[in-house]
């Protein structure tokens, strides 16, 4: 968990009198906007590695947000209602299609984002196969935290592989794993973590020769990699690959929230739809998760994805990458890079025990720079982690800067310890057997309360994550969901 760092108060609790009349000055509430904007993170610039991408086109970006306003209004459940629409979907599906190697035939839908995209390839594998009546997918341990999510909701119960020593997808791991229960086989192109590429060929004919559906989630690399002559084969074009997601709203640079999920032919898509007339209303008929959808995000993509084309995206790519690799290889002792990075994403974790990755972060976030952290997992140590835009090229020096700073800083700081005893009991709690008044206690040993027991987010995050560094991933999942609770009460 990471927290933004500034001390403004993030008292929202406005005046929103429902009874104003038309002397009400909408300027105070334009003001109000601007000043509860300027609490977060900024959105251009090239220094938030997290959460936002920015392409250092400032022009594209204005026709998208006028895209975002224009059919904000629009309503995506019924296209005999907004053909305008349905036109601009098969558009864009048709675009991700040629970038991601897509053959002829195939068909794709627009979501609201990757994790509905990955929701909805998992529930299509289920409902693919009605015969099987406990089904499962085989996923490496670096899949993507939302085919657990898709776990939860829809049975497929996931059975988690480790991967290899080199972070990829163990294939004769996976192989393994698979049996009569079996819907799904996944892999990531690259994967979040640490930036890599799972070896898909393989996948793929393992896929084949056992007869599961495999998907791809290249949400966060889909736009990249068709421009990276480096990218190892991860696309629809790989036999076996029955599915592929990519986020517009990642490196295609278009306003929040965009995804596309493709299949490699429409048999393969039908079970993701839903219809239900079954009931005194209109027919109900969806293609996603979502029933009402704005059109807005949906128009800003096509309006961002036109104007920037293959070859703007060729470049972006490109600078985007160049950032990566130009961090990479600036890295100071004694941090270090987990795994070169094949997209746009870098890894970093320490090898000296007396320079704490999480202080780095901090110190990072201290100079202007968002970085995010990585708790430890297994084997795995605690990282920090990058996501490089085609506008972080443009500051990659100060960047790098900060980073020598932050790594001095964090020496003479030292390592954040945990308390033995709380270490050991973070470990050793089974939070199903916790009180709420128990996680109220956790929540304030954790730094996560601010005077008078109230929930508060830290301006500095290193000592709450290494407690959580410690704790079982049971605990650190029920201690961050009470936390969010009495966060948003």
């Amino acid at each position: 968990m990471t927290a933004h760092h500034n001390d403004t108060n993030t008292d929202t609790n406005t005046d929103t009198n429902n009874d104003t009349d038309t002397d009400t000055d909408l300027d105070t509430f334009r003001t109000e906007l601007q000043r509860l904007r300027s609490l977060d993170v900024p959105t251009h610039g090239g220094s938030t590695f997290a959460y936002v991408y920015d392409s250092g086109r400032p022009d594209v970006d204005g026709l998208g947000l006028e895209a975002l306003a224009m059919f904000g209004e629009s309503n995506g459940l019924d296209p005999t209602a907004f053909p305008s629409l349905l036109a601009m979907e098969r558009d864009l599906v048709a675009m991700a299609g040629e970038f991601t190697g897509a053959p002829a035939g195939f068909v794709g839908t627009v979501t609201s984002g990757g994790t509905e995209s990955i929701l909805l390839a998992v529930q299509t594998a289920r409902d693919a196969r009605p015969d099987v009546s406990n089904p499962s997918m085989v996923i490496p341990s670096t899949a993507h935290a939302a085919f657990h999510k898709a776990a939860h909701y829809f049975g497929v119960r996931a059975v988690v592989v480790p991967v290899g020593a080199d972070h990829r997808a163990d294939v004769d791991a996976m192989a393994a794993a698979i049996d009569g229960s079996t819907v799904l086989l996944v892999g990531s192109a690259p994967s979040y973590a640490h930036g890599v590429i799972d070896p898909i060929e393989a996948l793929g004919r393992l896929a084949l020769d056992r007869g599961v559906r495999l998907h791809v989630d290249a949400c966060i690399g889909g736009w990249v990699l068709p421009f990276l002559d480096t990218a190892a084969p991860w696309n629809l074009g790989v036999a076996g690959v029955t599915s592929l997601s990519v986020d517009l709203h990642k490196y295609a640079y278009t306003p929040k929230g965009v995804s596309v999920l493709l299949h490699r032919d429409p048999s393969l898509r039908l079970p993701q739809f839903f219809a239900c007339a079954d009931w005194p209303g209109y027919t109900m008929l969806n293609s996603t998760t979502q029933s009402t959808r704005s059109g807005g995000p949906l128009a800003a993509a096509w309006a961002v994805t036109r104007a920037h084309g293959r070859s703007g995206y060729a470049e972006l790519a490109r600078r985007a990458h160049r950032a990566a690799v130009t961090f990479a290889d600036a890295v100071p002792e004694p941090l270090e890079v987990v795994a070169a990075p094949e997209s746009t994403l870098v890894a970093v974790a320490s090898r000296d025990p007396q320079v704490d990755v999480l202080v780095v972060v901090d110190e990072m976030q201290a100079r202007g720079h968002y970085v995010q952290a990585q708790l430890a997992y297994g084997d795995t140590p605690a990282t920090m982690h990058l996501s490089m835009s085609a506008a972080s090229l443009d500051v990659i020096d100060a960047v790098i800067a900060a980073l020598r700073e932050s790594v001095e800083a964090a020496r003479e700081l030292g390592p954040v310890t945990v308390d033995p005893g709380l270490a050991e009991a973070a470990r050793s709690l089974d939070p199903a057997t916790l009180s709420d008044a128990d996680f109220d206690g956790l929540i304030a040993l954790a730094g996560l309360a601010a005077d008078g027991g109230q929930p508060a987010l830290p301006t500095r995050m290193a000592e709450v994550n290494a407690l959580l560094s410690v704790a079982t991933p049971a605990l650190r999942e029920r201690l961050l969901v009470a936390f969010l609770d009495r966060l948003t009460r």
